[in-house]
C-alpha cells in the first residue's frame, strides 16, 4: 500500500502564490525598491503639477529668489482654467499654508489643527476597523463551518456593499443620532466586508491532508480551527485589514459630515470647501491631511503583518 508523502503547509499558507516563487534572499532590498518607486511617483506627480502651472496657469512673480533679491516673472503662454490659482493652487503655496493661522489672528496654525481632527478621526476609525475586523471574523468563522448559512447569508454580505456610503450615511446618523457611535457603525459597515470575504476563503486554503490529520488524531472542530484554520488564514487576513485600514478612514470622514462631529477630518473638509474662494489651499491640505492619514493607518498594518508572519515565505513581498 503507497504512503502519502509529506506534507507540505506552507504551500497552502499564501494566497499568492508568485509570492511562494519570490526571492526570499533580499526582502529588505525589495522594500527598499518598493519605497523608491512611491518617492519617484510622488515626485513625478509634483513636476506634472507645476508643468501645468507653467504652461496654463496664471502669471508668476518670485521676489528674491535664493536671497540674492532677483525677482523672476513668467507668463505661461496658455490659459487652462483647470490650472489657476483658484482650481489648482501651487503644491508648495498648500505646504506653506499649513504652517499659517487656521484663521487669522489664531494661534494654532492650520497644520496643527489638522493633525489633531487626523487623530480624532483616527480614533473613530480604530474603533470601526476593530469591530469591523472582528464582526468580518466571525462572520467568516461561522460561514465556514456552516454550508447552509453561508448559502443563506453570504449573497445579503455582499449586496450590503451595493448602497452607496454617503446615502446610507445620513440613515444610520437618523437612526443612532448624530454623534460618535453613528460614525464608528459607518466604519465597521466599510471594514467588515472585505474581512468577512477574505477569511471565508482563508480558512478553507490549509490543505486537506492536514485537516484529515487533524481528524484522525479526534481534533475537535475549535482546535482544528486554532491549529490549522487560524494560522493558514492569517495572509488572507492581513490582505484584508490593509484595504479595512483605508476603508475604515474614507468611513470615518464620510460620517461626520452628516453625524456632526466638528472634531474630525470630515468637518473640516467641509468647512473649508464653503470657504474655498478665499483660501484654496486650505481644503487642499485637508485633503492632503486624510491622504497620509489613510496612508499611514495602512503602514501600520504592513508592519503588523511583517511582525506576524515573520518567517513565511512570501511575507515581505506582500
Amino acid at each position: 500500500m503507497a504512503t502519502a508523502g509529506p506534507i507540505d503547509l506552507r504551500a497552502r499558507f499564501s494566497p499568492d502564490e508568485a509570492a511562494l516563487t519570490a526571492d526570499a534572499a533580499g526582502p529588505s532590498q525589495s522594500r527598499r525598491r518598493r519605497i523608491l518607486t512611491f518617492a519617484a511617483f510622488a515626485i513625478a506627480v509634483l513636476v506634472l503639477w507645476e508643468a501645468v502651472k507653467w504652461l496654463g496657469g496664471v502669471p508668476w512673480r518670485f521676489e528674491n529668489v535664493l536671497g540674492t533679491g532677483l525677482a523672476i516673472d513668467h507668463n505661461p503662454p496658455f490659459r487652462w482654467a483647470l490650472a489657476n490659482d483658484l482650481n489648482l493652487p501651487h503644491w508648495f503655496s498648500i505646504l506653506g499654508a499649513l504652517a499659517a493661522p487656521v484663521q487669522r489672528n489664531a494661534e494654532l496654525s492650520l497644520g496643527q489643527f489638522l493633525a489633531g481632527a487626523a487623530f480624532y478621526t483616527w480614533r473613530e476609525a480604530a474603533i470601526g476597523f476593530l469591530v469591523g475586523a472582528l464582526l468580518g471574523l466571525v462572520l467568516a468563522t461561522i460561514f465556514v463551518h456552516s454550508r447552509l448559512l453561508e448559502r443563506a447569508f453570504v449573497p445579503y454580505v455582499v449586496a450590503s456593499q451595493t448602497i452607496p456610503i454617503v446615502a446610507l450615511a445620513p440613515m444610520i446618523v437618523y437612526a443612532f443620532g448624530p454623534n460618535v457611535t453613528s460614525v464608528v457603525i459607518i466604519a465597521t459597515y466599510l471594514t467588515f466586508f472585505p474581512v468577512t470575504i477574505a477569511m471565508i476563503r482563508g480558512l478553507r486554503a490549509p490543505d486537506p491532508r492536514a485537516l484529515e490529520l487533524m481528524r484522525s488524531y479526534a481534533a475537535g472542530r475549535w482546535a482544528i480551527y486554532q491549529k490549522v484554520r487560524l494560522p493558514a488564514s492569517l495572509p488572507y487576513l492581513f490582505t484584508a485589514l490593509k484595504i479595512a485600514a483605508t476603508a475604515s478612514i474614507v468611513g470615518a470622514i464620510i460620517g461626520e459630515g452628516p453625524g456632526g462631529i466638528p472634531d474630525g477630518l470630515g468637518r473640516a473638509i467641509i468647512n473649508f470647501n464653503q470657504q474655498y474662494i478665499s483660501g484654496p489651499e486650505k481644503l487642499w491640505a485637508a485633503i492632503l491631511v486624510s491622504s497620509l492619514l489613510g496612508i499611514s493607518f495602512f503602514v501600520v498594518i504592513r508592519v503588523a503583518e511583517l511582525v506576524v508572519l515573520r518567517g513565511r515565505p512570501g511575507a515581505a513581498e506582500g
